[in-house]
């Protein structure tokens, strides 16, 4: 073992040691961007960035798992990335779906799609709901996969619904506007149910939200780190959680 890769272990055992379990978030957003630039970086296709990033996701679950955070949303694929290059676009859709089939086999953990399904093409939005279907009855880990994702389309969709809702009720618009309140809103989003991030990660030093999580990361905390996806480490994780946990959470106040 090279002397950095022991270095490497210490650290990683030295920081896991020094989390303080009573501050884990149970929720955490993962922007996982920098798959390209990456692979830019490494002279390698946009094809092969992507599929470095999608190996990476595996390891962040068992990562996540062991240090007990309940639901995770992973951004694979924004309403804009739609708009993509046919030659870029559907490699990245491929990736995504063999993605979601192999982590939907892991055996614990659960899958949730979010984003607009009817934007997608008709084999990845089955494939995403047949993983739903098939891991709905597990206790593990929670996993939002967010495909064709874009936080003004979540937010459009959940509006369009509660109108339909009340309609189904009904109830007039008087009445609903005089009854509507953000727990309504709420009630109608993707992650209906679920507990609002705690904790937003960015990669690849970019720091914006890009319409993640609109909604639901009003009151979360965000940390933006520089390594590209595919390079994010354990450690990196780790560092993330030690910065959310020295922080004083005022919830907007």
């Amino acid at each position: 073992m090279a002397v950095s890769d022991l270095l490497y272990g210490v650290y990683e055992r030295q920081l896991l040691g020094s989390l303080d379990r009573t501050r884990i978030p149970r929720h955490v957003g993962v922007m996982l961007d920098g798959n390209r630039r990456w692979a830019a970086e490494q002279g390698k296709s946009t094809a092969h960035g992507h599929q470095a990033g999608a190996d990476k996701i595996e390891d962040f679950l068992g990562w996540c798992d062991e240090v007990g955070v309940e639901v995770v949303t992973l951004w694979l694929l924004s309403t804009d990335n739609l708009a993509r290059p046919a030659d870029e676009l559907e490699p990245l859709l491929r990736i995504i779906e063999e993605t979601v089939t192999d982590l939907a086999s892991h055996g614990t953990w659960r899958l949730h799609p979010v984003g607009a399904l009817d934007l997608l093409p008709a084999t990845t939005a089955e494939i995403l709901k047949a993983a739903a279907d098939s891991t709905r009855n597990r206790d593990g880990l929670l996993v939002n996969v967010a495909v064709g994702y874009g936080g003004r389309q979540e937010v459009v969709d959940a509006v369009r619904a509660l109108l339909s809702d009340a309609a189904s009720r009904g109830l007039s618009m008087d009445e609903l506007a005089s009854a509507v309140d953000v727990d309504h809103i709420a009630e109608h989003l993707y992650t209906a149910g679920q507990p609002d991030p705690d904790l937003v990660i960015r990669t690849s030093g970019e720091q914006r939200l890009s319409g993640f999580l609109l909604w639901q990361s009003a009151h979360s905390e965000f940390y933006f780190c520089e390594a590209y996806w595919p390079d994010f480490r354990k450690v990196d994780f780790l560092r993330a959680l030690r910065s959310y946990g020295a922080r004083g959470r005022r919830f907007g106040s």
